[in-house]
């Protein structure tokens, strides 16, 4: 059984901005560019669709599976010696669209996740397929489960309290649902007696929707470690495995856990 005391600090960089309107080329040069700013971070995270803004032109924007955006992220995380994670439209190798989160290693290796639950009130699942598996990824001895967006809302789906360390959100979350984001966040830190890192966007997108940021790191009671507001840039943190670990020790809801199974 692994000491989780004994880990180092995670030291994260979120990443809140605006976004280009359906194009990834601009997109890539503006977070090369403020990717300077997350060096000597462990983590650095982009927000949802990070390269097109939350879009359904999903045929015509997406991108192979290793495609321009996927050769980028691995060029940053080389670049940064961290990992870079953000999520982009992909197309599949059984031809689905898919809102992926990829997870890019500073050793080359590419992990992702793909979005379970699709936001039908902007039809996105007319335009996607949804993930089919819960992720559980490690890195520098932390277990990370990455979700995007509208996950946020299932609490089943992000539910795992004994192997999850940190939950990472990245969204494009409207301000029109702003208090919903932030009351939700801490619910999740709280449940899972673990950390909340969820970055979202600021500015307007293609349709007119507004963001308003609210890119924010909680504890494992819920309380901000760091909260970005509406502000645009680079916000870094770091994380205790130390605090963690001794939280848990005084605190361990997590035995009476009730027993369930996920379905297909």
């Amino acid at each position: 059984m692994r000491d989780l005391s004994q880990l180092p600090d995670l030291k994260l960089a979120l990443v809140q901005t605006t976004l280009a309107w359906h194009d990834a080329e601009a997109n890539r040069a503006r977070f090369a560019t403020l990717l300077e700013q997350a060096r000597g971070a462990d983590l650095v995270i982009l927000p949802e669709m990070f390269t097109t803004g939350f879009s359904m032109d999903s045929e015509s924007l997406c991108e192979p599976e290793e495609g321009a955006t996927y050769a980028w992220l691995r060029e940053q995380a080389a670049r940064l010696d961290a990992v870079v994670a953000g999520s982009v439209i992909i197309r599949a190798a059984d031809g689905s669209h898919r809102n992926r989160l990829l997870w890019a290693r500073p050793d080359g290796e590419m992990l992702y996740y793909d979005k379970r639950h699709l936001f039908r009130m902007a039809g996105e699942h007319k335009h996607y397929t949804p993930g089919e598996h819960q992720v559980l990824l490690e890195w520098k001895g932390w277990r990370i489960r990455p979700l995007v967006c509208y996950d946020l809302r299932f609490p089943v789906w992000s539910r795992d309290a004994r192997d999850t360390d940190l939950l990472l959100y990245t969204a494009n979350w409207p301000a029109a649902r702003r208090q919903h984001w932030n009351r939700l966040l801490p619910a999740r830190a709280i449940e899972n007696l673990c950390y909340v890192a969820a970055v979202n966007r600021v500015g307007e997108d293609g349709k007119g929707h507004g963001y308003s940021g609210d890119s924010q790191v909680l504890d494992f009671q819920g309380e901000a470690l760091l909260e970005a507001g509406t502000g645009d840039g680079v916000f870094h943190v770091s994380l205790s495995a130390q605090a963690l670990a001794a939280y848990r020790e005084r605190f361990p809801a997590n035995l009476d856990a009730d027993e369930f199974e996920l379905k297909p």
